[in-house]
C-alpha cells in the first residue's frame, strides 16, 4: 500500500525505479506505455489488512484511496467463488472526479478511428486479473494468494488476457524484476492506431494484433498476418483484440438469447449471478457485446462485490433500479436486488462438447436467495419471435462436434444482423432529416435539421422497416416504442444528430470557398458584417483542422485564401488588428 500511498500525481512518467529530475526531462515519460496501459497492479492477502495493493507501476501513477480500495476488492474472488488454482477475469470500475488523463490529444486521435464499442473509456477504468491461489506451506494462512493486474481504459479484454497468461505465471515465480522488464518492453511498443495490424514483442514472444476500425467491415476476415520473414521468433496471432467466445459463454441460456438481446438493448437493469468471478465477466462482456455495432451506452460492471464504495448507490431502495449490468458470485445480491425486474442466474460450466441444461423463464416470485436455481427470473415478454431454426442449427452443430469457432461466427452474425436491421431504419429516417445540399448557401446560415418525429418515423416502418432486412416476426413497434425510451436510443440520437450538425457545417463552410463571387457579396455589407464572417471562417477552420468537421484538405487550403482575400480588402487599422504582428 505504501508505493502508492506516495505516488505523485500521473504526469511524468520517466523510469520504474528512481531518476533524477534531469534524466525524467530527458526520457519520454511512458507515453507509449500509456497507450495501452494506466498502471500494472499487484494485489496480496495481508492477514491484518486483508487485501493490499503491494505494488503498483509505474511508480508515480496517482490513484484516490476510493480507486485503490475499488481495485483491491475486485482482484480477489470473493468466499463463494472457492476459485484454486489460476483464473482470470475482468472488473470495470468508475474513475473518480477530478482525474485529468494527459493523453487527451492521443484519445481523440485513436478515437477518431476506433468503432464506437472499442473507445478508450472517458470515465471508467478496466482492471484485467490474474488470480492465483496455491496451497503453501511458508504462508501463515497456509495458502499463497496474489493477484497481477493491469488495469486500462481500453476493451481489449482478449489481448490483456493473453498478455496476463505470460507475464503472471513468470512474475509469480520472479517478482519485481520481471514485471519491471516487461512494463519496459511495453513502453516500447507502437501506440493502438485503428486498422493497423501490430507486433508486440514481450518476454520473448511477439503477439501480432489488428487494432479494430470504424471502416472495417463486420464479419471481415482477419487482416493479413505482418511479414515477419526476418522476425523470430514467429509471432503469436491474435484473431482478435477484445471478441469473446460468444458460444461458449451464451452455451446455458441459447434458448434465451434473444431475449437478453432485448433487454440489452432496451437498457434494463440485468443482474448475473454465477459461480466464479471468470464465468461472471465473460457473461456480461458477452452480453453488451450483443448490440455492436451499436455503442452500449449504459453502465456495466463484469464483476462486483459488496465491498464495492458503489454498492450503496446499485442497492438502494428509494428509487428505481440503475441501468446497469451487474456481474456477481454473492448469493447475497438477490437478497439485496430483489427488486430489479431481470436476474439471471447460471450454473457451473459444462465440460467442452456437453451442452449445458438450458435455464429457464421464471417469475420473479420464484426467486430464493441462496439455493436460488439457474434460470433467467423476469416478467419480460419478448417483443420479437425466437429464431428456431438458428437454435437447431447451433444444437446440430454441437452435435456433430463442429468447431466452436464456427458456432461463434454464425451466433455473432445472428446478433449482427439482428442490431443492423433494427439500427439501419432509424438510420435512414435520420438521413431524411438532413437539409438538402442545394438549400446550403455560402451567405447564409446553414438550414437547421429537422426534428426527430416518432410518430413519423414508426409511420415510415410501413415500407422502410426491419421486415426488408430480418425474417423474425412480432412487434416491432413496440419495441421501438420502448427503445425510445431507453438511454441507448438517447446516446445513438445524440452520435448522430452531433455527426450530422459538423457535415452541415462541412459543407457549408465548402459552399463559402466554392463561392465565385466574395468581392461582390462584401461590396454592399459593413465593416461589422465582413469581419464576422472572417471571425466565422476562422472558427470553422480551428474546427475542421482539429479534425470535428469532416473536410478535405484542399478545402482547408481554399478556406484560408478566402480568409486572406477578405482580410485584405478591409482597411489597414482592421487588417492590424485581425491579423497582428
Amino acid at each position: 500500500m505504501d508505493a502508492l500511498s506516495r505516488a505523485g500525481p500521473r504526469r511524468a512518467r520517466c523510469s520504474l525505479g528512481a531518476a533524477s529530475p534531469g534524466a525524467r526531462a530527458a526520457a519520454a515519460p511512458w507515453a507509449r506505455f500509456s497507450a495501452w496501459l494506466e498502471c500494472v497492479c499487484v494485489v496480496t492477502f495481508d492477514l491484518e489488512l486483508g487485501q493490499a495493493l503491494e505494488l503498483v507501476y509505474p511508480s508515480d501513477f496517482r490513484l484516490t484511496d476510493k480507486e485503490k480500495s475499488s481495485i483491491c476488492y475486485l482482484s480477489f474472488p470473493d468466499s463463494h467463488s472457492g476459485c484454486l488454482g489460476d483464473t482470470q477475469f475482468s472488473f470495470r470500475i468508475r474513475q473518480c472526479s477530478g482525474q485529468r488523463s494527459p493523453w487527451l490529444a492521443e484519445d481523440r486521435h485513436y478515437n477518431r478511428g476506433a468503432p464506437v464499442s472499442l473507445q478508450r473509456e472517458p470515465a471508467h477504468y478496466f482492471g484485467y486479473v490474474y488470480f492465483r491461489q496455491v496451497k503453501d506451506g511458508s504462508v501463515k494462512r497456509g495458502y499463497f494468494q496474489k493477484s497481477l493486474v493491469l488495469v486500462s481504459r481500453l476493451p481489449f479484454v482478449r489481448l490483456f488476457q493473453a498478455l496476463l497468461s505470460l507475464i503472471a505465471p513468470e512474475y509469480f515465480d520472479k517478482s519485481a524484476p520481471c514485471l519491471e522488464a516487461v512494463c519496459s518492453e511495453i513502453d516500447e511498443w507502437p501506440a493502438p492506431a485503428p486498422g493497423q495490424t501490430l507486433n508486440l514483442p514481450v518476454m520473448g514472444v511477439v503477439l501480432q494484433v489488428h487494432i479494430p476500425s470504424r471502416v472495417d467491415k463486420p464479419e471481415c476476415s482477419p487482416a493479413k498476418p505482418c511479414s515477419h520473414e526476418n522476425s523470430l521468433p514467429a509471432p503469436v496471432i491474435l484473431t482478435s483484440v477484445h471478441e469473446l467466445d460468444l458460444f461458449r459463454c451464451f452455451q446455458p441460456v441459447l434458448t434465451h438469447v434473444q431475449t437478453l438481446w432485448e433487454l440489452m438493448l432496451l437498457g434494463e437493469p440485468l443482474l448475473v449471478l454465477a459461480p466464479s468471478p471468470a464465468t461472471s465477466s465473460e457473461m456480461v462482456l458477452a452480453l453488451i457485446s450483443c448490440l455492436q455495432p451499436l455503442k452500449f451506452c449504459c453502465d456495466y460492471r463484469p464483476y462486483f462485490t459488496v465491498h464495492d464504495s458503489e454498492f450503496k448507490e446499485f442497492t438502494t431502495r428509494t428509487q428505481a433500479p440503475p441501468n446497469v449490468v451487474l456481474g456477481v458470485t454473492n448469493p447475497f445480491f438477490i437478497k439485496a436486488l430483489q427488486r430489479w425486474p431481470h436476474i439471471l442466474r447460471v450454473g457451473e460450466p459444462r465440460v467442452a462438447g456437453d451442452l449445458p441444461k438450458q435455464v429457464k423463464l421464471k417469475k420473479p416470485s420464484r426467486l430464493k436467495t441462496l439455493d436460488t436455481k439457474p434460470g433467467l427470473y423476469t416478467a419480460y415478454s419478448a417483443h420479437l419471435h425466437r429464431d428456431k431454426a438458428l437454435l437447431k442449427r447451433l444444437l446440430k452443430g454441437l452435435q456433430k462436434q463442429q468447431p466452436w469457432d464456427a458456432q461463434t461466427a454464425l451466433l455473432r452474425r445472428h446478433l449482427l444482423e439482428l442490431t443492423q436491421s433494427f439500427i439501419i431504419p432509424l438510420e435512414h429516417y435520420m438521413a431524411s432529416l438532413m437539409p438538402l445540399r442545394k438549400n446550403i448557401t455560402p451567405w447564409k446560415t446553414p438550414p437547421q435539421i429537422r426534428p426527430f418525429r416518432q410518430d413519423d418515423f414508426l409511420r415510415s416502418l410501413e415500407h422502410a422497416g426491419p421486415q426488408l432486412t430480418c425474417i423474425l416476426k412480432g412487434d416491432w413497434l413496440g419495441l421501438y416504442r420502448r427503445f425510445f425510451k431507453s438511454p441507448h436510443f438517447d446516446g445513438w440520437y445524440r452520435q448522430r444528430h452531433k455527426e450530422m450538425a459538423q457535415k452541415l457545417e462541412a459543407l457549408h463552410l465548402e459552399a463559402i470557398c466554392e463561392a465565385q463571387n466574395i468581392e461582390t457579396w462584401m461590396k454592399d455589407k459593413s465593416e461589422v458584417e465582413i469581419v464576422d464572417l472572417v471571425l466565422k471562417l476562422r472558427e470553422k477552420l480551428v474546427q475542421a483542422q482539429g479534425h470535428q468537421l469532416p473536410v478535405k484538405e484542399a478545402t482547408l487550403q481554399r478556406a484560408q485564401l478566402c480568409i486572406e482575400t477578405v482580410i485584405g480588402s478591409l482597411p489597414k487599422d482592421l487588417q492590424a488588428v485581425l491579423c497582428p504582428p
